[in-house]
């Protein structure tokens, strides 16, 4: 056997140790890359980010590159659990950790944040995200003309607040929203930047999107933590019996699914027309356009013992002149809501999301949102 064939077999028998069958920093299986400088399994995604940073950067394949007994001997004293319980020991609980299916922006600055810059090492270090203010320049997308411009972003935890100035010296904001009403969630293909952040707020129970960006993804994913951090500051104050991991999911979260549909209208004659969907958690939102400040309605999607079903196709006697086949129908207390899909698995997909939503227990705040849409129709 030569040395080479003797490296692989131990590294391929490394990867079996608990820990190490996922990428270190993003989770994804089967992880075929390994840090020389760090000895941690990573995939071949984080691999590229990795070798982007100059003291630390040293990435072999485990498969391709030639291995020194010196470094297999590195990579088996170390190892993921190991490296985690070093390099994230006192990760705070609003810190958003990036898995495979993120954005490259916050998957770059985790990797920094944890190796690079060793933020979550030590337990006394102050981490900017938990400063009283934030306030910083953002590229925002102009609600009616669709043009980015430069404007001035406050964030306050002790009030709960991001504000945003449309001047520099303008003592009174455009906006001011309240962090427990708000969401973040990157959207670099929607925004077209690959920083591209989109904020969401209920305005009058209407949902308001804004969409930001900044040209050092450092900086935008540091707003996004910051906001994270002044959501869970409002949140223990809010239930000061709740623990970290009963609080961790009512931060930030990511739509659970946006693409396009055709709908019809109220009285099912109209003609079907395509829209953006945004379905975030229970609120099934749709646009003219993905970039739209405001949904052209808004579905709220309650327990299915409360009346509310999905079904596959459309229903008997529906005039339906659209273009696209795939059909599904929402029926609420209310109303019943047509929709079409381009493909079927489009439609596959859409009911897979609707169907968990309506298997999902309400909470005491979706009763009172639910009784707001019952009134509005």
């Amino acid at each position: 056997m030569t040395d080479n064939e003797r490296a692989a077999r131990s590294l391929r028998h490394l990867l079996q140790t608990a820990g190490n069958g996922s990428c270190a920093d993003c989770g994804a299986d089967n992880p075929e890359w390994g840090s020389c400088s760090l000895g941690v399994f990573i995939c071949l995604g984080c691999s590229g980010i990795h070798r982007n940073l100059p003291s630390i950067g040293k990435v072999k394949s485990l498969c391709l590159s030639r291995w020194e007994d010196s470094e297999v001997q590195f990579m088996s004293e170390r190892g993921n659990d190991a490296m985690r319980a070093k390099y994230e020991a006192t990760l705070p609980v609003y810190y958003y950790k990036p898995t495979y299916r993120d954005c490259q922006a916050l998957k770059e600055q985790w990797i920094r944040a944890k190796y690079e810059r060793q933020e979550f090492t030590e337990d006394s270090k102050k981490l900017i995200y938990e400063d009283e203010r934030k306030e910083g320049m953002l590229m925002k997308r102009g609600r009616d003309n669709g043009q980015f411009l430069n404007r001035r972003f406050v964030l306050c935890l002790t009030d709960g607040t991001l504000k945003y100035y449309t001047k520099l010296d303008a003592k009174e904001p455009k906006a001011a929203v309240k962090v427990e009403s708000m969401n973040a969630c990157f959207q670099p293909d929607k925004i077209g930047n690959p920083n591209g952040l989109q904020i969401t707020y209920l305005k009058d129970h209407v949902t308001r999107n804004i969409f930001v960006y900044h040209d050092s993804s450092k900086e935008i994913v540091d707003w996004f933590n910051s906001i994270r951090a002044a959501q869970l500051h409002y949140l223990k104050v809010a239930f000061p019996g709740a623990t970290d991991v009963e609080l961790k999911p009512k931060l930030t979260r990511s739509f659970l699914k946006e693409g396009y549909m055709e709908k019809t209208g109220p009285r099912q004659r109209e003609g079907f027309k395509k829209r953006w969907f945004t379905l975030d958690h229970r609120r099934l939102m749709y646009f003219k356009d993905p970039l739209d400040a405001y949904a052209k309605g808004e579905v709220f999607l309650g327990h299915r013992d409360n009346g509310y079903r999905v079904n596959i196709g459309l229903p008997a006697g529906t005039h339906y002149n659209g273009s696209w086949q795939y059909a599904v129908t929402i029926q609420t207390p209310e109303r019943s809501f047509l929709f079409t899909c381009e493909t079927d698995l489009e439609q596959k997909d859409w009911m897979r999301h609707f169907n968990d939503v309506i298997s999902t227990p309400m909470s005491p705040q979706e009763y009172t949102v639910e009784a707001y849409f019952k009134h509005k129709h």
